[in-house]
């Protein structure tokens, strides 16, 4: 079964255009790296729940959108080997600068996950 990692960041919505363009070479440093697939989601229908809720989950302030992201591997094994790559390569470490993100790292959520279902 694949393995994933899931992400749920706020991106303020001014600043929509530089987090896509630093998700682009992301996605494109992961798949090359051997990520079988990588996606960014742009929160569309994320009400606000009584006791948990995207935008609750990330602390959503006005003007910001839930952005819920997932990179799938063949394995948690091929995940470790992959991120470690990624995590050296130079397209992204342009990218890492905590002050330059396009988005509060402080409040970004992200774990692996095993899959126990795929349809």
């Amino acid at each position: 079964m694949p393995y994933v990692d899931g992400f749920v960041i706020p991106v303020p919505k001014r600043n929509m255009k530089a987090y896509r363009a630093m998700a682009r070479t992301a996605g494109k440093v992961w798949r090359e790296h051997g990520a079988i697939e990588y996606r960014e989601c742009a929160g569309d229908d994320t009400p606000l729940g009584k006791l948990t809720s995207f935008p609750r989950s990330v602390k959503l302030k006005r003007g910001e959108v839930v952005v819920f992201s997932w990179i799938t591997y063949k394995s948690r094994k091929d995940r470790d080997r992959i991120n470690a790559q990624v995590m050296t390569d130079s397209r992204l470490a342009k990218m890492m600068d905590p002050k330059k993100l396009p988005f509060d790292a402080k409040r970004m959520i992200w774990g692996g996950f095993k899959t126990f279902v795929s349809m």
